[in-house]
């Protein structure tokens, strides 16, 4: 699987907290399964809950969801595309540790497609492909996001991983 560590590097460059201590960011992979099909071919998909969580974040919470969005555009576009994956597909729990910082618990249902091909002497050539894109690719290579004067996160569009 490659989207959780994609996430986790992205989140951690963009978010000025997350860069000063990357490890305060945890990434667990839950309610995993692989489905696949009974033709011939071994190619299969990943399904499974991506659970982020955040600890003892003082920053805005905006500049984790915007960056989050920004990387799921690439990444993950069915979870704004489709209005039934719209509906679940992203949530989030907040705990207020004291007046100054939260832990953001955030879930998302990501896939990841997977092709298995058969090459020559038999040797098998697995591939993880890149997710289809609808909507044009960003206008920008590199992202500033704001709160009045305040800069909240910054970023490289992120990159199709496959």
């Amino acid at each position: 699987m490659y989207k959780p560590n994609s996430l986790r590097q992205h989140l951690a460059a963009a978010i000025p907290d997350l860069q000063r201590d990357p490890d305060r960011l945890l990434v667990f992979v839950d309610e995993g399964n692989v489905v696949a099909s009974a033709t011939a071919s071994l190619s299969f998909e990943y399904r499974f809950k991506l659970n982020l969580i955040v600890t003892d974040y003082a920053g805005d919470a905006d500049a984790i969801m915007v960056a989050l969005i920004a990387w799921l555009k690439v990444h993950q576009l069915d979870l704004m595309a489709n209005e039934e994956r719209r509906k679940h597909g992203v949530s989030f729990e907040v705990d207020f540790n004291n007046h100054e910082t939260v832990d953001i618990s955030i879930k998302l249902e990501l896939t990841e497609r997977v092709a298995v091909k058969r090459g020559k002497a038999g040797r098998l050539d697995i591939k993880h492909l890149a997710e289809i894109q609808d909507t044009p690719a960003y206008a920008d290579d590199f992202w500033t996001l704001y709160a009045g004067g305040t800069l909240l996160a910054e970023w490289q569009t992120p990159q199709a991983t496959a």
